[in-house]
């Protein structure tokens, strides 16, 4: 799931790519308030999870108005995050490698 994707490959990496400036933090730019803001988006989604309704109706409005909105949310603070890590750490394919992996 996204929340699973987040907590145990985009955090990771965004951490990682944090200790490199521990020597210089005013070289990191706006990395630490991204990768805080992933954090914090992700824990809003997995508290939403939690207060799911259990009725298949209420559920799948529930997913279509609070769930997926988001979802949106987190999925543009990792957008964000990609332009920041360090290539090599981030871990699934960019967009970059999805659309023009055909051309190599």
């Amino acid at each position: 799931t996204l929340l699973d994707m987040v907590e145990t490959g985009i955090l990771p990496a965004c951490a990682k790519d944090m200790a490199k400036y521990a020597s210089m933090p005013e070289l990191a730019g706006g990395r630490k308030a991204a990768y805080i803001g992933i954090k914090t988006e992700n824990d809003k989604l997995k508290a939403l999870f939690e207060k799911k309704p259990h009725d298949l109706r209420a559920e799948a409005t529930y997913f279509c108005d609070t769930i997926k909105p988001q979802m949106l949310a987190v999925r543009a603070m990792v957008d964000k995050a990609e332009g920041l890590l360090e290539a090599g750490l981030y871990p699934y394919p960019t967009y970059e490698e999805i659309i023009w992996s055909h051309h190599s």
